[in-house]
């Protein structure tokens, strides 16, 4: 079984198209279910955020997995096969690996180095978790590449040298606006990527602060957490009157901010939209005084290159060769797991030889004292585990290197192990 990742992200999809194959809720649920229950699949976890879905399987075969994953994302999105395959990547075994760490570590984000992918790919992980559709080989690569993650974040600059999409679109609007401080903002929305843009207006000085949410109660939450005030969805059309700039994030499909909403300020107003649906109405565009900003003027614009380097080439360098590293030390872990139960299978069964033709010599000498019976007992297995004590620390070593898998197969031959029994005892270990 290997792993196998297909995806499309801001590097390979018009946003208007990415829009409609991220899947969120009941339909994300869906999604992960309908992957596993294929029968080339036999683990699902999905990615799906603003700016990618990535579907991780194991899979017995490549083709069929592929063939599996593209049907499910082309149905869950309403969207032609030949239209979806044209933006889809595909990445299998050693490279899906790669591809996972490097997007752990912030290198595949459209503003290299942001962290939040960390918390999104854990929370896809305890998605996974929850429903079932993650075992043991995707527990365990989520889990090294939030752990690599955290290490890159915490062993370089790349957090400091890439800034996150906020900090991006706070930047643009100092452009527009001039200083923030002292400005009022309003955010749209409650949920994570809201938090994160009312922390960061705060650090920013802004101290005039409104969240509007469709739940009172998060909104509260959250507004005394920035030390600013809550409001209803209902009352945006007031709020926006009032404010400099705008960012939201709902994300729920329908037009939160639209023209209409906004009407005749006569003034300055900078919104940006970090929502996949958008939540604001491209029409806004055409209103005097107000500056649009959201992901595809990004992606169009380049926006993450904006930024001054500060470091940042270095940094990506650095990180680039950590996740080398723990690219290599997971797969030779990985394939060092794959002879563990063959290993234990030969060492059982050779414990069982010991343990026959022990009873078969006690049964002849039954006059042996209990004292001789326990010293020939043990000299017959110190024997037998030092005849199998090198090979088996060999072919542990040997499994680490590509193609490994075939060390443990001539061992199942010469020592003429029945294949099931490796098979259970590798789900055995998985039960426990």
């Amino acid at each position: 079984m290997s792993v196998l990742v297909v995806g499309l992200s801001h590097r390979t999809t018009p946003v208007a198209l990415l829009e409609r194959v991220t899947v969120s809720g009941d339909a994300l649920v869906k999604l992960l279910h309908d992957v596993q229950s294929d029968e080339n699949v036999s683990e699902a976890l999905v990615v799906s955020t603003c700016n990618r879905v990535e579907v991780y399987a194991v899979v017995d075969r490549f083709h069929g997995g592929v063939i599996a994953v593209t049907n499910m994302l082309a149905a869950h999105s309403g969207l032609p096969q030949e239209t979806l395959a044209r933006h889809l990547y595909v990445h299998y075994e050693d490279r899906a690996v790669q591809h996972l760490l490097s997007v752990a570590c912030g290198l595949d984000s459209m503003v290299i180095g942001e962290g939040q992918i960390l918390g999104q790919i854990r929370a896809a992980l305890r998605l996974a978790q929850e429903e079932g559709t993650a075992g043991t080989t995707l527990n365990e690569l989520a889990q090294h590449a939030l752990r690599v993650g955290k290490r890159a974040h915490a062993d370089t600059d790349i957090d400091r040298a890439g800034a996150s999409l906020v900090g991006v679109g706070l930047t643009l609007a100092e452009r527009v606006l001039g200083p923030i401080t002292g400005r009022r903002a309003l955010v749209v929305g409650a949920g994570s990527m809201s938090s994160l843009s009312a922390a960061t207006l705060s650090r920013a000085g802004v101290t005039d602060i409104v969240i509007a949410n469709r739940t009172r109660e998060r909104a509260e939450r959250l507004a005394e957490a920035v030390g600013g005030r809550a409001a209803d969805l209902a009352d945006v059309p007031a709020e926006l009157a009032e404010a400099d700039l705008v960012i939201s994030c709902v994300g729920a499909g329908t037009r939160t901010i639209t023209a209409e909403t906004i009407g005749d300020r006569g003034r300055p107003l900078f919104v940006l939209d970090l929502a996949l649906p958008h939540d604001v109405d491209p029409g806004v565009r055409d209103l005097p005084g107000v500056t649009l900003v959201d992901l595809k003027s990004m992606q169009q614009d380049g926006v993450g290159d904006d930024v001054s380097d500060g470091g940042r080439a270095e940094a990506i360098r650095e990180v680039r060769r950590i996740v080398a590293e723990e690219v290599a030390a997971y797969l030779d872990a990985a394939r060092a797991a794959l002879v563990t139960p063959t290993v234990v299978a030969l060492r059982s069964k050779a414990a069982g030889v010991v343990d026959a033709e022990m009873g078969r010599l006690l049964s002849r000498l039954p006059d042996l004292d209990g004292r001789m019976r326990d010293e020939i007992t043990q000299t017959v297995r110190r024997v037998v585990d030092k005849l199998l004590h090198e090979p088996t620390v060999r072919v542990k070593r040997l499994a680490a290197s590509p193609g490994g898998d075939q060390y443990a197969e001539a061992l199942r031959e010469l020592f003429g192990l029945d294949p099931k029994t490796p098979e259970a005892v590798a789900s055995l270990e998985v039960e426990q």
